[in-house]
């Protein structure tokens, strides 16, 4: 009996001693006899998976304190949840995982696309959403292909190349959220079928002190928006493209050389807000090669700097930059536009003489040009505005306005007693009778001065002069003689 106890003492010991090694150390294997080392429980089938607890969403919410890492499978939305302890988190199914999608977090990730490309370029799938995740270095340009990138931090999600063509091709692109630098070489060499289109939004480039902006050509489309340029040696040059819009873009003033440069033809131009600053020795934008632009509307950009803020059309009035085409609102240039049309004429002959005018015989009002030509006059500070001809001015703007007009004259009559007219009047027939203004010829020896006012409505190439018309009186005989005569519109 006593043998009999110490077996048995002996028994339950060394089995408290082996479930404790198994506890220590044991692993599970289902379907396997060698689980992974790294697994507690390894299941291994070829014919069966393993099923997560189905629930419905109310039941899931209804999980008191889920542990993290708690899986189960959500029959009313048919997916997997998983709690982080605080939430749950859904696992995504493939009906949510976009087609024509692929992350890229280095070089290699575009394999595939530099081998289409024939090992000189990443030629990219078209139609394809590429995210750039993190510091992209490109050992070759990318040929867009008419695909989208987008970053998610515009801080961290970075396209590099040194020493070439970060996009080149002949395709269209679009751009988010990414930061673009290219030291010792540019960030565009675009030369677009007309068909093209780009679009670029909030956006970084860099040129890190040696590169350049680049090119973009032949687009029916480029479309810029929230777009920063730091560090470049020069610019972008933008050629022969349908419609052309920047939106903010903002120039800082590491940058040299010309910021933007227009050269060919466009259907439109607009570039609204932002800003442009010039350093000493740059330019803030270039026309210079007189581009043709159907519309192009320049406003609420800021320039600043001690460089030339723009280089303007060589066919530009003086002490303007832009053609008729073009409304021109920003801070730091010239306004332009057909509402700051403006002109001044003025007889530059002798005033202590004047220049005398036959009064016709017959009634009726006359042009004030003098006898053989006499008024010869001499205009100023013309704006969308020419004078031809002496004693007139010519509105050379692109749409129909109204003018505010003033003439002063300082004339003398050699028929005693008899009264004139004086009067703007519009393309030598319109006789703006709101403008009249009288004289008596009171004295021969007397000289008048005279004022017109008013308004008058023109159409483009419309014209004004001054003209005068006796009102009594009658016969050969009488003269005029003016001292001095102006006129100004705007």
């Amino acid at each position: 009996m006593k043998k009999m106890k110490l077996w048995l003492t002996y028994a339950i010991f060394s089995v408290i001693i082996l479930c404790f090694n198994f506890k220590l150390s044991a692993q599970v294997g289902i379907g396997t006899t060698t689980p992974h080392a790294s697994a507690i429980l390894d299941l291994t089938s070829t014919e069966q998976g393993l099923l997560a607890p189905r629930m419905t969403t109310t039941d899931r919410n209804a999980i008191t304190s889920p542990a993290i890492g708690l899986l189960v499978y959500d029959t009313d939305e048919e997916a997997f949840y998983h709690s982080n302890g605080t939430d749950w988190v859904k696992i995504a199914s493939n009906d949510e995982i976009r087609d024509n999608y692929k992350i890229v977090k280095s070089a290699a990730d575009l394999a595939d696309e530099l081998t289409a490309g024939g090992g000189t370029k990443y030629l990219l799938d078209e139609n394809t959403l590429y995210e750039i995740n993190g510091f992209i270095s490109l050992a070759f340009p990318i040929d867009s292909n008419n695909s989208y990138l987008r970053g998610n931090d515009v801080g961290e999600d970075i396209l590099f190349r040194v020493g070439g063509p970060i996009f080149q091709g002949t395709t269209g692109l679009s751009i988010r959220s990414l930061t673009m630098v290219s030291p010792g070489g540019s960030i565009f060499d675009l030369n677009l079928a007309s068909t093209e289109r780009v679009v670029i939004q909030g956006s970084v480039f860099s040129g890190s002190g040696s590169g350049t902006v680049g090119t973009i050509s032949g687009a029916t489309l480029v479309f810029m928006s929230i777009v920063q340029y730091a560090g470049f040696t020069n610019g972008i040059t933008f050629t022969d493209i349908g419609d052309l819009l920047l939106n903010n873009m903002g120039w800082l003033d590491s940058n040299s050389g010309t910021m933007e440069t227009f050269t060919g033809s466009f259907d439109l131009i607009t570039q609204i807000g932002g800003f442009i600053k010039v350093p000493t020795g740059g330019i803030g934008i270039d026309v210079s090669s007189n581009p043709t632009v159907a519309l192009g509307n320049l406003s609420t950009v800021t320039f600043a700097g001690a460089g030339d803020f723009v280089n303007p059309y060589t066919t530009a009035p003086a002490g303007f930059n832009f053609t008729t085409e073009w409304d021109v609102n920003c801070n730091g240039i010239p306004i332009e536009n057909d509402f700051a049309s403006a002109g001044d004429l003025y007889y530059d002959g002798d005033i202590t003489t004047g220049f005398v005018q036959d009064v016709p015989v017959a009634a009726g009002a006359f042009n004030l040009s003098g006898n053989t030509g006499a008024n010869t006059t001499t205009s100023v500070n013309l704006f969308r505005v020419s004078s031809p001809q002496d004693n007139r001015l010519q509105y050379t703007g692109r749409e129909r306005r109204t003018f505010q007009v003033n003439a002063s004259l300082a004339v003398r009559g050699n028929d005693t007693g008899n009264f004139y007219a004086f009067l703007i009047v519009k393309n030598g027939t319109d006789e703006l009778v709101e403008t009249n203004t009288l004289m008596r010829v009171n004295n021969v020896a007397d000289i008048n001065s005279l004022a017109i006012n008013g308004t008058v409505e023109l159409d483009p190439n419309d014209y004004i002069e001054i003209w005068a018309q006796r009102l009594t009186g009658a016969g050969a005989g009488s003269q005029l003689v003016v001292f001095s005569l102006n006129l100004s519109m705007q």
